[in-house]
């Protein structure tokens, strides 16, 4: 019986500290969003095409 309990509490502590961890990401990303965090790999590419550097006149 006390295995069980144990098993029990040990899931629960787990399923909390999980959900803790989940809430703490969701909130990073929300703050990175709002300070128009660090771009993805991929929107760097994205940028340079659609804002080209300007080119030296010959």
């Amino acid at each position: 019986m006390g295995n069980q309990t144990y098993m029990k509490r040990q899931k629960e502590l787990a399923r909390q500290q999980k959900q803790r961890d989940k809430a703490a990401r969701r909130l990073q990303r929300k703050r990175e969003k709002v300070k128009g965090g660090p771009p993805l790999e991929g929107e760097v590419a994205d940028l340079a095409k659609n804002h080209p550097e300007p080119q030296p006149e010959q």
